[in-house]
């Protein structure tokens, strides 16, 4: 119990690496008929009521907090949800999962940086170690297996959202830990604060471009699924690992889906080559790393 207590933060961040890893499918089915922007305001408005009735259930009364903590969590749900998850969607649209995927292992990377200049988080060696040896596995088991052929103009379009989406992301995770850590806000509540702002300017945004979408009732229940776990808990996870460990070594454990995955397919019965099992060792070694730090 006392280890869950110690690395309650890296845990909940490899919590939220799991359900993203493990509803990821349903993302990649959506995305075949929605839009990134749809796709993302809808899944927003099935978490935010699935937030307000959880606040109304454990009656959290609202927190006490400065103006300053509210500002930062409404440009970091505006900024990492609103534009940040939807130039996510398109990168997949336009590269597919992995390219996607080994874009997102940049973000780590990101986050550190942005987190040293900003919020002068000073990490030590081995923490250090430790977020490289996850990066370089995650990027190893990402880019292990061929991605396919793609055209000239989606090539430049995957990398111009790819660019925005990790920078959008760091960002919105700088903003949420340095709101979190200098209050006494609970996740629960920031979270609910980010996903408010991230669809009030998806809201503005679709009523902007109005675009034409077509529903049906397997795809509606899709949205719910998706938005259940990917949104309502694994956001909720990681505002959870952002209130109680360092942004870098958070986001570094959040962006262990890929190697979930690949373990997942293995257990399901898929095959895996030893470069994949390379790259699974490096990523486990840093999280190892990474909780005893």
């Amino acid at each position: 119990m006392e280890f869950l207590q110690d690395f309650k933060g890296q845990l909940a961040a490899l919590s939220a690496a799991f359900i993203w890893a493990a509803v990821s499918i349903y993302y990649t089915k959506l995305g075949k008929e929605l839009s990134p922007m749809v796709l993302n305001l809808s899944k927003g408005v099935v978490a935010l009521i699935l937030f307000a009735f959880t606040i109304g259930v454990r009656q959290e009364q609202l927190p006490l907090v400065s103006v300053q903590t509210w500002l930062f969590l409404l440009l970091s749900g505006a900024v990492g949800i609103g534009i940040g998850d939807t130039a996510f969607f398109a990168c997949l649209n336009a590269w597919g999962a992995r390219r996607t995927l080994l874009m997102d292992s940049l973000s780590p990377g990101m986050t550190t940086i942005l987190s040293w200049l900003f919020l002068q988080e000073q990490l030590g060696e081995w923490q250090l170690i430790g977020i490289a040896l996850a990066i370089g596995g995650v990027s190893i088991v990402v880019g292990d297996q061929s991605a396919g052929k793609v055209d000239r103009k989606d090539r430049w379009r995957g990398l111009v959202y790819g660019l925005v989406f990790i920078l959008a992301q760091g960002t919105g995770v700088i903003l949420s830990r340095a709101a979190l850590v200098g209050s006494e806000i609970s996740p629960l509540w920031s979270t609910t604060t980010r996903l408010t702002a991230g669809v009030i300017v998806l809201i503005l945004w679709t009523w902007q471009f109005k675009p034409k979408q077509e529903w049906h009732k397997s795809m509606i229940q899709g949205i719910i699924v998706a938005a259940f776990f990917s949104t309502y808990l694994g956001i909720w996870l990681q505002q959870t690992s952002l209130k109680f460990a360092p942004a870098a070594i958070a986001q570094s454990l959040s962006s262990m889906g890929p190697v979930f995955i690949l373990l997942l397919g293995w257990f399901f019965g898929e095959s895996v080559n030893y470069r994949s099992w390379v790259g699974v060792i490096l990523a486990i070694g840093g999280v190892v790393l990474l909780l005893q730090s």
